[in-house]
């Protein structure tokens, strides 16, 4: 009788652990889907601010400008500052 209590604890314990390993296995797998996520999210958000640069840079903007609106850059005799301060 004792040895049959004796034999059931152990394997009670034993299917114990090792549920709390399959456990700790999932969340495992879990944390290892979320930074995966985290990953690509952070390099689509690195994308997009590389594309948000380029598409105010002057080397875009002034072709665009020129194309579309039919703007030029003015001749330097064409620039007059005016006085005052800035803030």
């Amino acid at each position: 009788m004792r040895l049959a209590v004796v034999t059931l604890v152990l394997v009670a314990s034993l299917i114990l652990v090792a549920w709390r390993q399959g456990r700790a296995l999932d969340a495992l797998a879990a944390l290892d889907s979320v930074r995966h996520e985290r990953a690509l999210a952070e390099a689509e958000r690195n994308e997009m601010e590389r594309r948000i640069e380029y598409l105010q840079s002057r080397i875009r903007v002034v072709p665009a400008a020129q194309a579309r609106l039919k703007m030029r850059t003015p001749d330097a005799s064409e620039i007059k500052l005016l006085p005052g301060e800035l803030d």
